[in-house]
């Protein structure tokens, strides 16, 4: 039986405005100070966030104008291929590879449109080789860390080595004309982010194992998250029933995944899973039997750098990977589908 493939390199990025969770809070006072919309009430939204600080491509006075698709696209394709050059450039490093080793780029992004892609733009800044396949993949949302993920072990399976990016500019989503509540609690929630990871199926390639991935899709759940086209950009969708979603149908959803790589939850030494809000974690912590603040990794990233989309679960892994733990390690994330995404890695088979 050949070996499973390896997590060998997994970095991360952040673009340069730092957003202060009390300045967001003012700023969108100002935005949505409206008769018609009840401040007081919604305002501590923004409290119990469970969010310190995130990042933005843009300044917060960007914030509030009114910006067309076309200017919001331009923004997301020259910010989204900065960051992924940086966090391609740093990974083939902590790898130890050339980009030329690189068989295939693996792209995840949901905040923005491009043609051609990211991956065909970023061939063009590092020396990837001329027949280096290309995978970009939309629409996954806040599952496309895990379920790129997936995809990437699945390609490196075959001996090949996978180059995985995934960047989300969420802050270039916000529009000043939508005065919905899913806009303003959007507010208070996304951030911008990026990770570039290398998974490699080469013989020899040191690193953290992967042992499993999978993913599950509800049926009639398309209403839970994503998005919806609107003139002046994408406009966010999600429902507020997603933590009590998480402590009804998740749980029996995880334990098929498990009970596939003759797993229990009990048996799982950490978790790494996307923090969407504190309510999320706050729900995942009584899933896996937890106390309320156990999962640390999860509520640390989130306090820090908000909810990212897609790399934010990323993020949480490259922490967890760092505690040294032994034995396996749950890597989980929903997003649009309704979808759970799920992947299990055994950190005590990485070669020292």
């Amino acid at each position: 039986m050949s070996e499973p493939p390896r997590l060998t390199a997994l970095t991360t990025a952040v673009p340069p405005y730092p957003l202060d969770q009390a300045d967001v809070r003012a700023r969108a006072r100002r935005i949505f100070n409206r008769p018609d919309i009840d401040l007081d009430r919604l305002m501590p939204v923004y409290d119990h966030a469970g969010i310190r600080r995130r990042y933005s491509c843009v300044p917060i006075d960007w914030y509030g104008q009114s910006i067309g698709w076309k200017a919001r696209n331009d923004l997301y394709e020259r910010h989204a291929l900065d960051l992924l050059t940086d966090v391609a450039e740093r990974a083939l490093a902590q790898a130890d590879l050339r980009a030329g080793e690189i068989d295939t780029i693996l792209t995840v992004s949901t905040t923005g449109i491009t043609t051609p892609s990211l991956d065909a733009r970023l061939m063009n800044r590092l020396a990837f080789r001329r027949d280096t396949a290309r995978l970009p993949v939309f629409g996954l949302g806040c599952c496309g860390g895990i379920l790129g993920l997936g995809r990437a072990a699945d390609l490196a399976s075959s001996g090949k080595r996978v180059l995985l990016l995934t960047v989300e500019l969420c802050a270039l989503t916000f529009r000043a004309g939508d005065f919905s509540k899913s806009n303003l609690v959007a507010t208070a929630l996304f951030g911008d982010g990026a990770t570039g990871a290398v998974i490699s199926g080469v013989p020899g390639d040191v690193g953290t194992r992967l042992i499993g991935w999978g993913e599950h899709t509800w049926q009639d759940s398309l209403d839970v998250m994503g998005w919806t086209v609107e003139d002046d950009g994408l406009g966010v969708l999600f429902s507020r029933d997603i933590p009590s979603l998480v402590g009804t149908a998740y749980g029996s959803v995880l334990d098929t995944f498990l009970a596939r790589h003759h797993l229990t939850r009990a048996g799982i030494a950490a978790t790494a899973c996307h923090p969407g809000g504190a309510k999320v974690v706050a729900a995942l912590e009584t899933v896996f039997g937890l106390q309320e603040g156990a999962m640390a990794a999860e509520r640390r990233v989130l306090r820090d750098y908000g909810n990212m989309s897609a790399p934010t679960v990323l993020f949480v892994l490259r922490e967890v990977l760092q505690d040294a733990t032994r034995g396996p390690i749950l890597a989980s994330a929903l997003g649009p589908g309704f979808s759970a995404g799920f992947a299990l890695l055994d950190p005590s088979s990485a070669d020292p």
